[in-house]
């Protein structure tokens, strides 16, 4: 149907409100007294949703969840059921190359600006979302002949503290890697913005890990420096083919996901803010401000430490005959 211009205005911002509305019920964030807290990147639609005018609190008690499949690092997606009249809305969320295969819509164009937004170090996320009459019994159907509602293209950037200190630790004989959850591109962009990626490194993902062997990996290891896309027992692995080479491995995580990679690390640190317990317990130490500035001080201020003790036990030492 024709519209005019005003009209058509409203209807695109009913349809951005309703793709928000969508990302604000697929979502673990909680209400504190005013404050959204949660995961970062959950953290900021919910945000998006408030600016937009959406009571987060009033949508989650008129919409509550009849259905939920929790995200995990494998299918790097969550899903949530709501009641919306007379039935079921199945709600998507994760990571866009994996919700494109479990939908219908998917075109050249999405692909497009999936690929236009990582290149400039945005992190994606998509909303996919299905409508049904009745429940399933089998969950794992939930997942499956979806339409992409839309793309978000998030944006994390690094503290401005950061790429002092990659600066800082190379100079002090410490190699940086990143290893992360994130898109090949979104990865490689940050990386070269911090300094992470020089002389010609390259970045590898968790599919292309998986296709080495462990001895391949740790012949090759010196070549990746940034880890996409990868799974608990690829950090694992990570940590390993460092330390194959004689290499003390320093490992930071947050979640229970790392606790592996902290425990097998040579000192695992967890962060003390949005750490999770189960990753407090696996480290050997815990940083107290999630601050990597703080990691490359305690290594300036440990080093110092050595350094006195060799100076004092050569003093008092006795001198040979």
């Amino acid at each position: 149907h024709r519209v005019d211009r005003r009209q058509r205005q409203m209807c695109i911002r009913d349809r951005d409100k309703n793709i928000l509305e969508y990302a604000m019920l697929c979502n673990d964030s909680n209400d504190d007294d005013g404050i959204i807290v949660g995961d970062p990147t959950e953290t900021s639609l919910v945000n998006a949703g408030i600016l937009a005018g959406i009571n987060f609190e009033d949508i989650q008690k008129k919409y509550p969840r009849s259905e939920y499949i929790p995200f995990d690092s494998d299918r790097k997606m969550m899903t949530t059921v709501h009641k919306i009249g007379s039935e079921y809305v199945v709600i998507t969320k994760g990571a866009f190359d994996e919700i494109a295969k479990i939908s219908k819509n998917v075109n050249k164009s999405f692909y497009e600006e999936n690929t236009k937004m990582s290149n400039n170090a945005l992190r994606v996320l998509a909303i996919a979302y299905k409508k049904i009459k009745t429940l399933p019994k089998n969950n794992k159907s939930l997942e499956s002949d979806l339409t992409v509602y839309s793309l978000f293209g998030i944006q994390d950037p690094p503290r401005p503290e950061v790429k002092k200190s990659i600066e800082l630790v190379r100079a002090a004989g410490i190699t940086p890697i990143m290893i992360t959850g994130d898109h090949a591109n979104t990865a490689k962009a940050i990386a070269e913005e911090l300094g992470i990626i020089t002389d010609g490194q390259l970045v590898i993902t968790g599919s292309e890990l998986k296709e080495l062997s462990d001895n391949q990996l740790s012949e090759n290891i010196s070549k990746y420096a940034v880890y996409a896309r990868v799974s608990p027992e690829d950090k694992i692995r990570i940590v390993n083919a460092w330390k194959k080479h004689n290499k003390i491995v320093a490992m930071t995580g947050d979640g229970v996901n790392d606790a592996p990679a902290l425990k097998a690390a040579d000192v695992g640190c967890a962060m003390g803010i949005n750490g999770t317990e189960v990753s407090k317990q696996a480290a050997d130490m815990i940083l107290t401000d999630d601050n990597f500035s703080t990691v490359v001080e305690a290594v300036r201020q440990g080093r110092g430490v050595i350094d006195n003790l060799k100076s004092c036990l050569l003093y008092t030492s006795p001198s040979p005959r």
